[in-house]
């Protein structure tokens, strides 16, 4: 059962990737375009899943909506588990100062509530695919840390380690070669958890306005629909739908990950 749910995960994930990849090709209309078919129901005319207020038809903006939504996902979470794994690296190996600098800093980022943040910075500093990307990724790697540096805590004193050092590598060619390939398992798992996290915190900002208002997103075609809840429940529950999805699906191949590359879960099976 838990392999078959894992595989729809993917597929899911998969689908809606191909989806926004391919979105100009998919599409059955130009989800910018509206017209006088405003607020039509869903399977109205040639409108599977309705229009909107505009006339602009809800399927289109969703499968463009689609690559706004796992950019920044996938983007944010890649930012932040490398930034996470220089951090980590560094605190792990060296130690002393530098980890107790480094630590600090990862516990003040933690301590900070993010979406309360996020919302805060984007609303100061305008908003913008990129400059969300970089707020997420910057309120993220905190978490990576400290998986890192815990990692390479257990592993620096490792034969192989000594082996390395014995060679002739320097610090940062002892990390790179010997350690991280056998400290990634666990980013990998929290990585593919923070993708959804990054994707809800997206569709969060954008619910409240403060998304790029010349892209199509999940959660500004929520924002929009705000004022139609009654009149057109369509243009709400399908992005709300969609990102219900995404967010399932990513964590679900995260447990999985965690399943798969976890080795004290793999001795007790």
């Amino acid at each position: 059962m838990s392999n078959l749910r894992t595989w729809l995960a993917f597929a899911l994930i998969l689908g809606f990737v191909l989806l926004a990849v391919f979105a100009q090709f998919i599409a059955p209309f130009d989800p910018f375009r509206g017209g006088a078919d405003a607020l039509l129901a869903p399977g109205a005319k040639n409108y599977l899943l309705g229009t909107d207020h505009l006339g602009r038809d809800i399927l289109s903006e969703l499968i463009f909506g689609a690559r706004v939504s796992l950019a920044v996902g996938i983007s944010a979470a890649l930012s932040a588990s490398i930034l996470g794994i220089v951090v980590g690296s560094l605190a792990g190996f060296f130690g002393g100062w530098v980890d107790g600098a480094l630590m600090r800093v990862s516990e003040f980022f933690q301590t900070l509530p993010r979406f309360v943040l996020a919302l805060v910075i984007v609303a100061f500093f305008g908003g913008g695919v990129l400059k969300v990307i970089i707020v997420l990724a910057i309120l993220s790697w905190p978490q990576i840390a400290r998986l890192v540096r815990a990692q390479i805590l257990s592993l620096r004193e490792s034969t192989f380690v000594e082996a390395a050092r014995l060679s002739g590598m320097n610090g940062i060619q002892i990390i790179a070669r010997e350690i991280l390939p056998n400290a990634l398992a666990p980013v990998i798992v929290t990585g593919s958890l923070d993708i959804a996290s990054a994707i809800l915190l997206e569709a969060s900002l954008s619910f409240f306005g403060l998304g790029d208002a010349n892209l199509i997103s999940w959660g500004g075609m929520l924002n929009v629909a705000q004022p139609y809840l009654r009149q057109a429940w369509w243009m709400a529950v399908f992005p709300g739908i969609a990102i219900s999805l995404v967010v399932l699906a990513f964590n679900i191949l995260g447990d999985a990950l965690n399943d798969a590359l976890n080795p004290r879960l793999q001795e007790t099976a």
